[in-house]
């Protein structure tokens, strides 16, 4: 059986410089997703966002073009918590964990690896150093906007609850920023700002789940592609915020791997 795909991704011989460049002719002559959509209606994102995806046998590459008339970034700090201002996110699903990372128009990082607590158990592949739930920065979480009645303790997900590990750094990562305006300058009007993103596939092993590294011919990942927009009216901001994805979840809840868009990856 064919399984439907909603983006493929193109292998490439040589390497991408990683600056922030996505006019270069490496990512023109990629294939480029349709605008992104409004994450639980589906309609078109009040924005254009657009991704391209391209892979070697070393790493994992990935392009973001985002329109924005107001380019903005206030948060600097490493793992900051990105999404309450301007980001673009990628998420990587590995069955019994998965990874986010969101970058801001001034490249700041914010990284989380999650793990599915009921494949957290003793002696399991997850039960190392790296991955230590007594660290003061591993936490219990159940998706967006849980926190209400019966789903207070597990969320509303079928599989309950992730351990989340805010510590985690993905080996070797790269991430680039161009803007095209000026950051952080709301007396003109900026046209957007880019994201070019580098990820080693020996990086990815834990997200592997039984597949090659780097891909065969024809396997699929599912990833979460998106952006989340502060947006003001007046003096009040929009809650939540505009959330624009490749493919609509029908609820607002990012956490929902299974709801991602299937990457498939071709020679």
């Amino acid at each position: 059986m064919t399984v439907k795909s909603d983006y493929i991704a193109k292998k490439i011989k040589d390497s991408i410089k990683i600056d922030g460049n996505t006019k270069k002719a490496v990512w023109r002559n990629a294939k480029w997703s349709n605008r992104f959509v409004d994450m639980v209606s589906g309609d078109l994102g009040m924005y254009n966002t657009q991704v391209a995806i391209l892979w070697n046998t070393s790493h994992l590459y990935l392009a973001f073009e985002a329109e924005e008339p107001f380019v903005e970034a206030k948060l600097t700090e490493r793992d900051s918590i990105l999404f309450l201002e301007n980001d673009l996110e990628l998420f990587i699903d590995g069955g019994d964990c998965y990874y986010e990372l969101e970058v801001n128009a001034a490249n700041t990082i914010y990284e989380v690896f999650f793990i599915w607590k009921d494949a957290y158990k003793k002696g399991s592949k997850f039960d190392i150093p790296q991955f230590d739930v007594h660290h003061d920065q591993a936490y219990t979480f159940g998706g967006d906007y849980d926190r209400k009645g019966a789903s207070f303790w597990k969320g509303t997900h079928p599989r309950g609850i992730r351990w989340a590990f805010t510590n985690f750094d993905l080996q070797d990562l790269q991430t680039a920023v161009q803007i095209d305006g000026t950051l952080n300058d709301n007396s003109d009007i900026d046209n957007g700002w880019s994201l070019e993103i580098g990820i080693p596939w020996k990086s990815l092993e834990l997200l592997a789940n039984g597949r090659t590294i780097p891909p065969s011919d024809g396997d699929i990942w599912n990833m979460f592609l998106g952006r989340f927009q502060k947006l003001m009216v007046g003096d009040n901001e929009v809650q939540p915020h505009p959330a624009m994805v490749l493919n609509s979840h029908g609820t607002y809840d990012t956490h929902l791997p299974e709801k991602w868009s299937r990457i498939k990856f071709t020679v």
